[in-house]
């Protein structure tokens, strides 16, 4: 959230006092949201859980129902969200090998949006698995709760993974160089490779590796084509990088990966340790290339060629001009 005045925050009046908002003179239209989290868990508690062989039976029929009573429910938890009558609300369940994805869409016609709605019907069912599966596994995390589409309204359609094409952005993780005290080298080589592929870049970030995770969530959230990142991928107890990485990947490539810690052990054996991820989160590339120059010279060389066909292959079709 950037530094806004507090009339610039819509639940806010000019005093900073909260107050809810006067809707009156909005049109009233078909409005739809549709919101998601992941529900990490062991697989074997996933396989329980598909087979509906916990002790406390017919899981997902009782999670699916506490989220619709939650969208239901929306404006009595959250206080200045308007009570809405709501013509439909679904809430459905994906699997993968350790999470459940629960995702939901509420829709109404009205004058204001059912966002709150969606996610709040996410929420209660994520918090419903986890008290069905807690004696199981107590450590299980609701995590990634977002709002994934909306339509009606002011802004019409609009999507998380609106994707702009042919646009990149570099993230470098370094404390040092986040506080000045050592030159990047790193962030401008990758600008420089990604300008010669074709991408604008948009900007060259660097920050400290306490970090990583919240500039790596504002990348993702403007949705360029490809993210690089450089640094915080080794076993120094700072480096967080594939961490930040890891929770917001839809699907991991384990073979580009791979193969960049093999171009780099070909010359430096320790490249081998590197951690760095690749993947994609909605239709936006992610790459993690270590923090020398060395590795990420290595890295590119592994991309040159690749990174175009994957960005093709994600949004459907031709190659990146």
């Amino acid at each position: 959230m950037t530094d806004a005045p507090p009339s610039a925050l819509t639940h806010l009046d000019s005093d900073g006092r909260a107050r809810m908002v006067d809707v009156g003179g909005k049109d009233v239209t078909d409005r739809t949201a549709t919101a998601s989290a992941r529900f990490l868990t062991r697989p074997d508690v996933v396989a329980l859980v598909r087979a509906d062989d916990l002790p406390k039976a017919d899981v997902l029929a009782t999670a699916r129902i506490a989220g619709i009573q939650g969208a239901k429910r929306t404006s009595d938890l959250i206080p200045l969200c308007h009570p809405l009558d709501l013509s439909s609300v679904s809430v459905d369940f994906d699997f993968d090998e350790s999470s459940i994805v629960v995702s939901a869409t509420a829709k109404t016609r009205g004058r204001t949006g059912v966002e709150m709605e969606a996610l709040t019907a996410v929420a209660i069912a994520g918090l419903t698995l986890h008290d069905m599966v807690k004696a199981v596994d107590p450590e299980a995390i609701l995590d990634d709760l977002k709002l994934v589409e909306k339509t009606g309204g002011k802004r019409g359609h609009w999507t998380r993974n609106a994707v702009r094409a042919g646009t990149a952005a570099v993230l470098v993780a370094s404390t040092a160089g986040a506080a000045g005290e050592r030159e990047d080298t790193t962030g401008p080589l990758i600008a420089a490779w990604l300008s010669d592929q074709g991408y604008a870049v948009d900007s060259v970030r660097i920050v400290a590796d306490a970090d990583v995770a919240s500039a790596l969530d504002d990348l993702v959230a403007s949705a360029p084509a490809v993210i690089v990142t450089t640094g915080g991928t080794g076993m120094s107890p700072t480096d967080r990088t594939p961490e930040a990485t890891r929770r917001l990947l839809d699907r991991e490539l384990p073979g580009v990966a791979e193969a960049i810690r093999a171009a780099g052990a070909a010359k430096t054996p320790t490249a081998a340790l590197s951690r760095g991820l690749a993947g994609t989160s909605g239709g936006t590339v992610i790459v993690n290339l270590p923090g020398s120059r060395g590795g990420v010279a290595d890295g590119l060389g592994v991309l040159d060629g690749l990174l175009d066909h994957l960005v093709a292959q994600i949004a459907g079709g031709g190659a990146h001009e």
